[in-house]
């Protein structure tokens, strides 16, 4: 998959399957419109692309309004990658992009930047200034002759609409196995490791303390969670705390992420982390001391050992 920063790097010897969005997070609903453009390149001889923004959209229209990113831009052009997509154009989002009208986006965009013969968009893509373009919009210009317009219905689980809102509300209440259903993989937090106080070694569970590289992206609520990782190679499993370690006495408290891994003793200071998150275990709790943390971590290991169906 080729990477382009703007549609000015863009280039292709062949007329292009095109679809837009952020696509933040790549659900199943994503993947079903991705996947279809693959498809219908292939089957054109013709070049698949995928035009999307950075920064996301909502962040210039609305920047007062806080909204946490399913996915960083690393985490989602891997995932694209794997999809079988021919090129991604990441366009920067800015107030001047968002002024252009629908037909200024058609015809500067889809028509002269991308060379379009076939888009392909959800049921209820808007795009230009004020949101004016739609497909309707669309089909006027298939009506002339310059593309074809194939619409992708909504997706539906289990009677619920996929979208990325849902899912954000799902990762924010600790739903990780609903939010995981709707992205079709576990979600994934990443970052480096940091020295921390070592109060877990104390007592048998040592944790790495990971630092956040994508500092807008939606945490899961406070509790313990089973989690993997690859590192070097070689996957790892273990038990990851998101919260404010109550039982633990420190002046200036943050909220933290720290992740035990069993059958594990290698010093991983500074590597970087892809945590993929399983399942919730519990909500975080303060113990009346040390002793009690650490009982409690044994039935937790127990639990995410099963889970895992690891001895």
């Amino acid at each position: 998959m080729e990477q382009h920063r703007g549609l000015g790097t863009f280039k292709s010897q062949l007329p292009s399957v095109v679809t837009i969005g952020t696509f933040d997070g790549l659900h199943l609903g994503h993947q079903k419109i991705l996947l279809s453009v693959c498809k219908e390149a292939k089957l054109r001889n013709l070049v698949s692309v995928l035009l999307t923004f950075h920064p996301h959209p909502r962040k210039v229209l609305f920047p007062n309004e806080a909204l946490g990113l399913i996915q960083t831009q690393k985490e989602k052009l891997s995932r694209l990658g794997a999809l079988g997509l021919d090129h991604v154009v990441i366009q920067e989002f800015s107030e001047d992009f968002a002024r252009q009208t629908a037909a200024e986006f058609v015809e500067q965009v889809l028509i002269k930047g991308l060379n379009a013969k076939c888009v392909i968009i959800g049921y209820d893509h808007q795009f230009g200034h004020d949101r004016q373009g739609n497909i309707d919009f669309l089909r006027k210009y298939e009506a002339d002759g310059f593309f074809e317009v194939r619409e992708i219905p909504v997706e539906q689980i289990d009677e619920v609409y996929i979208s990325s809102s849902k899912i954000r509300k799902a990762i924010a209440a600790g739903q990780i196995d609903l939010a995981n259903h709707y992205l079709g993989q576990p979600y994934q937090v990443s970052g480096f490791v940091s020295r921390g106080l070592q109060n877990g070694r104390s007592i048998g569970y040592p944790t790495a303390n990971v630092e956040l590289t994508e500092l807008e992206k939606i945490l899961p609520a406070d509790g313990v969670y089973a989690v993997s990782s690859e590192l070097d190679g070689r996957m790892l499993y273990g038990m990851m705390n998101i919260g404010w370690r109550p039982t633990i006495r420190e002046e200036n408290k943050q909220r933290k992420i720290e992740v035990h891994f069993f059958d594990f003793e290698s010093d991983i200071y500074e590597a970087y982390l892809a945590l993929c998150i399983h399942q919730r275990i519990r909500s975080e709790q303060k113990f009346e001391n040390l002793s009690a943390l650490k009982d409690q971590l044994i039935t937790d290991e127990k639990l995410v050992r099963g889970y895992f169906k690891i001895a």
